[in-house]
């Protein structure tokens, strides 16, 4: 797949493009937990070793990687009696990783954005099967949408023969799957749908998911959807990840049954 960005040049270091191979395999397919992106917020500062912020993003690291957060696959944590040491981290897991899968990616994503973003107080790293997000603003909730750390992948390959009834089909079965997005598990209402739509010869796979707290998901999800084809470009797969909701869609099986 390769990148496109709607994120500051001066904030986002230039990535490599990274070309996907296409594994029809579902277990190994499963298994991936690729780096995809990140970002470093710069006007949000640094911290200094032995601070008082240090230690409260310590705390909510500990919190996440040994608590139940694994089990629902979601965490919003806040801890800072001032404006110097306030911090929150979120944390997400898509909708199909959970418990031991769940926590092995987040204890990657909090390894790779002290990597990333050594000292930096905020920052965003995505990860194949879940999304990190640091920051030191604390806002009110619900959240509104942000659409400014936003970024695309698409498929190196075109859509086979009419590419524009392709997409036509494939938003609808997106726009499908947004109806489904709000569901109850043994745990807590999830904010993610996925399925699958013979379409011809082939077979589309998609989902769709946001994350928790947020007021407006489905306007969220409908907007990235008309991000995935941009200039008649029609791909076997593409996705739009941001910090609060993401689609994607793929011509091979790439979520957990």
């Amino acid at each position: 797949m390769k990148f496109s960005y709607s994120l500051s040049k001066r904030s986002f270091p230039p990535i490599l493009a990274i070309q996907f191979l296409i594994i029809h395999s579902v277990s190994s397919l499963n298994l991936t937990n690729e780096y995809l992106n990140h970002k470093c917020i710069l006007n949000q500062g640094k911290y200094n070793s032995g601070s008082q912020y240090e230690d409260n993003l310590n705390w909510i690291f500990r919190e996440i990687r040994t608590g139940l957060y694994a089990i629902t696959g979601f965490s919003h944590i806040s801890v800072g009696k001032t404006t110097t040491d306030f911090v929150v981290v979120t944390s997400q897991c898509r909708g199909d990783t959970y418990e031991s899968n769940c926590r092995t990616c987040i204890d990657t994503a909090i390894a790779g954005f002290r990597k990333r973003c050594p000292s930096n107080k905020g920052g965003i790293i995505w990860y194949n099967q879940c999304l990190l997000y640091i920051s030191t603003i604390n806002e009110k909730i619900p959240i509104k949408t942000n659409y400014k750390n936003i970024f695309s992948m698409h498929n190196p390959n075109n859509v086979r023969g009419d590419a524009k009834l392709f997409a036509r089909r494939a938003m609808d079965f997106l726009s499908e799957l947004i109806l489904k997005v709000e569901k109850t598990t043994k745990y807590r209402l999830i904010f993610y749908a996925a399925g699958e739509k013979k379409l011809g010869k082939n077979k589309l796979y998609a989902m769709v998911q946001c994350l928790d707290l947020r007021i407006d998901c489905k306007r969220c999800l409908a907007w990235s959807i008309t991000k995935l084809f941009k200039n008649d470009d029609i791909k076997q797969g593409a996705r739009v990840l941001g910090t609060d909701c993401n689609v994607r869609y793929e011509l091979y099986p790439f979520l957990r049954s």
